[in-house]
């Protein structure tokens, strides 16, 4: 184990915790500054997350014992395996872009200095869940993650949709968590541990895995990754900006559920395993439909999350958690990139988020259609009838829903 490995993760995990106490504190009337203190501390964290990736070639494993009651050590440490090594560059890497995006889009917002340290928050809430060795842990850091979104959902607080919208969030995936919990306490109660490493050797040794462990423990995963039946916050979080809208919906905190599900995979049982696979190949087909009927381009791509969320949690279903995280990698860049894509759109056309008075924006935003014509050339290559034609120079990058509508364009092209 290359042990001095270890406090190279200190760094990673905790110097975006003190750039949102620094931001909070001292820099929230300092807006720029705060902004650009934030961003640089994100492209660090990326690249040290980059390092760890490159450098590690076995586990890295630290921890240190808080408290004993009985038999049962509460403590706090890191895991860290290939899978937490890919998650941790994924989500520095998407989140340190999001920061220097979130730089020009909200630079004639008041409260910048308490969004950059809402941003830096949630990082460290995630990066925290990454890299916890323990269940106990893992729930600390779930929990923060529900307050930093309900902070960023609600950053126009004085919106009424906005407010409705955090506290909607918060409160479906407080459902999801107390389940969490009881599979935890079910977790000590059966094992005496809460540590991964211990709970897989018990798991090994055990001919069966009770089925209300993995079912209690999937709630939080129903909550988190907005699976059926507790998907129905996620669409409506869109109410925050959209930077937060790229951020949630990308590599953080709906990732966090399919992550946690392949950390603990050896804990859920076969018919768990039948439930979760079942419910996430309803979910991606209905989230399909559903973006059929959206006019909104935040709300078309929110249920495109929630369609690839259910791929994944089909994938983890079938057995092959290795696939869902592989998925959950490369849906981070691509829907990162489709968010922040939606937001310049959004921004040039003066916060107008209706795709049926689009049209006409492949000339007026050329480096904003190529950021979506390079995400969807895949897609275009499998299915000609997806792909804009070359003939015709008003086609939008957007989905087409009335390209002969041009409203808008004359406001786009005064970026």
């Amino acid at each position: 184990m290359p042990s001095d490995l270890s406090p190279l993760v200190h760094w990673i995990l905790f110097l975006p915790l003190g750039a949102a106490a620094l931001s909070a504190l001292f820099l929230r009337r300092a807006g720029g500054l705060a902004a650009w203190f934030s961003t640089a501390t994100a492209f660090v964290i990326a690249g040290l997350s980059l390092k760890l990736l490159t450098s590690a070639t076995a586990d890295v494993t630290w921890h240190v014992e808080l408290a004993k009651f009985g038999g049962v050590s509460l403590g706090f440490g890191y895991l860290i395996d290939a899978n937490a090594r890919l998650m941790l560059f994924v989500v520095s890497f998407v989140a340190a872009w999001i920061h220097l995006f979130s730089v020009g889009y909200m630079q004639e917002d008041p409260a910048r200095g308490r969004f950059f340290a809402g941003l830096s928050i949630f990082m460290f809430s995630i990066l925290g869940i990454v890299v916890a060795d323990n269940l106990l842990m893992t729930f600390i850091y779930w929990e923060l993650v529900g307050f930093s979104s309900y902070m960023l959902i609600a950053h126009y607080f004085d919106k009424d949709y906005a407010a409705a919208a955090s506290k909607k969030a918060f409160i479906v995936n407080r459902v999801g968590d107390l389940g969490f919990i009881l599979g935890i306490a079910m977790c000590l109660s059966l094992y005496g541990t809460l540590d991964f490493a211990a709970l897989k050797d018990h798991a090994a040794a055990a001919k069966t895995i009770p089925v209300a462990v993995g079912a209690l423990l999937m709630c939080g995963f129903l909550g988190k990754s907005a699976q059926f039946p507790l998907h129905v916050w996620l669409t409506d979080a869109m109410a925050g900006p959209t930077p937060v809208s790229a951020l949630i919906h990308a590599a953080t905190m709906v990732a966090a559920g399919v992550y946690f599900m392949a950390r603990v995979s050896f804990l859920l049982a076969p018919e768990v395993l039948h439930f979760i696979a079942i419910s996430g190949a309803g979910m991606a087909a209905l989230a399909g439909l559903c973006a059929l009927a959206q006019t909104d381009i935040k709300k078309s791509l929110a249920y495109s999350t929630l369609a690839h969320l259910g791929i994944m949690g089909c994938a983890l279903g079938l057995g092959h958690p290795e696939l869902a995280l592989m998925h959950m990698a490369m849906h981070a860049f691509f829907k990162a990139t489709l968010f922040l894509g939606a937001g310049s759109v959004i921004h040039g056309c003066h916060h107008e988020q209706d795709m049926l008075k689009m049209g006409g924006l492949l000339k007026k935003m050329p480096l904003t259609a190529a950021t979506f014509i390079a995400r969807s050339s895949p897609r275009a290559r499998s299915s000609r009838s997806n792909t804009p034609s070359a003939k015709s120079p008003s086609t939008s990058p957007l989905p087409r829903r009335s390209s002969a509508c041009s409203r808008l364009s004359s406001a786009s092209s005064a970026r």
